[in-house]
C-alpha cells in the first residue's frame, strides 16, 4: 500500500498528509509485495513539528487512520522503518547524534 491523502482533527489539532512531510514508512518491497500483513504505517511531520502516523489497512472491518505520536516514539519508529524518505537531520531538526 502507498500513502494516501487523509486528514483528521484530534484533540483540536488538524493532522493532514497533504500539508505534512512524509519522513518514513514500512512499505519496502520484499520481492513479493509492499504490504506488511495487510497493514502499513507511514510517519509524517507537520509544518509545526508534530509527528503522526498514517495507518493503512486492506483488512475488512478495519479503517485507515491517523494517530498523533510523541517525538520520542516518532524517532524510534524512524530508526526501525525501512523506507526513509528524508534524512534524519531533516526529519528531526535539533537532534544531536553522538558517536558510540
Amino acid at each position: 500500500m502507498k500513502p494516501i491523502e487523509m486528514d483528521a482533527v484530534i484533540n483540536r489539532k488538524r493532522y493532514s498528509t497533504k500539508t505534512a512531510t512524509l519522513i518514513a514508512g514500512d512499505d519496502f518491497w520484499d520481492g513479493h509485495n509492499h504490504e506488511r500483513h495487510g497493514r502499513n504505517s507511514f510517519l509524517y511531520r507537520t509544518p509545526k513539528g508534530s509527528y503522526f502516523l498514517l495507518n493503512r489497512t486492506c483488512w475488512q472491518g478495519e479503517r485507515d487512520s491517523i494517530e498523533p505520536i510523541d517525538d520520542d516514539y516518532a524517532y524510534t519508529l524512524y530508526e526501525t522503518m525501512e523506507e526513509k524518505r528524508v534524512p534524519l537531520e531533516e526529519a528531526f531538526p535539533g537532534v544531536t547524534i553522538e558517536d558510540a
